[in-house]
């Protein structure tokens, strides 16, 4: 990591509502509906007044509709980056969502434990692990900017977990992440913390 004298500040957010072909859930897919592309326009509506320098987000396409849109408000391009999409679910692919499964899951990361995961998929460690290092390129590209990162309630929950368990201004559980609900990130030579 290199030395940060201006802290990059990273807003990240969980795409806009979105619909899919099936309820089981899937390493892909997901469209936005129409409110998830007002709440997209609503989003980069928000942060005119935030500077934002640069866009990047996960390559799943409910994310890079909802980035796609809040920049043409922002009018800024998109660069789509691997490490911000949503958490492998491994044996529960094809599954529907299971809150006996998931609720104590995101109830662990959210109290900063991340090693709890999904069987097959990945625990909260290797969630965060793979994001950083993108939020990190991105921090040493931005260095004293705001750039805008577009990602997914399972990301937000172990990321929060990581930089701000049990804090008030973190999600208080797995349906507390609203679609393009905003969680601003700094870094700087102490590392990350909940800007």
């Amino acid at each position: 990591m290199s030395d940060l004298h201006c802290p990059a500040r990273v807003i990240v957010a969980r795409h806009g509502d979105a619909e899919y072909e099936s309820d089981e859930m899937t390493a892909s897919g997901g469209s936005l509906t129409a409110l998830g592309r007002d709440q997209s326009r609503a989003l980069g509506e928000r942060l005119r007044g935030e500077r934002v320098a640069g866009i990047v987000c996960s390559e799943l396409a409910r994310a890079v509709q909802t980035a796609e849109i809040a920049a043409g408000v922002l009018g800024l391009p998109v660069r789509v980056r691997e490490g911000l999409q949503e958490f492998a679910v491994g044996d529960y692919l094809g599954r529907p969502w299971d809150p006996v499964v998931f609720d104590p899951m995101v109830a662990s990361w959210l109290g900063g434990d991340l090693t709890p995961g999904v069987p097959g998929g990945e625990m909260g460690e290797q969630i965060v692990s793979r994001v950083l290092a993108v939020l990190d390129d991105i921090a040493d590209q931005f260095r004293g900017e705001t750039v805008l990162a577009v990602s997914h309630g399972g990301v937000i929950l172990a990321l929060m977990g990581r930089l701000a368990p049990g804090s008030v201004a973190a999600p208080k559980d797995a349906y507390d992440v609203p679609n393009c609900s905003t969680y601003v990130v700094e870094r700087d030579a102490d590392g990350w913390r909940l800007g």
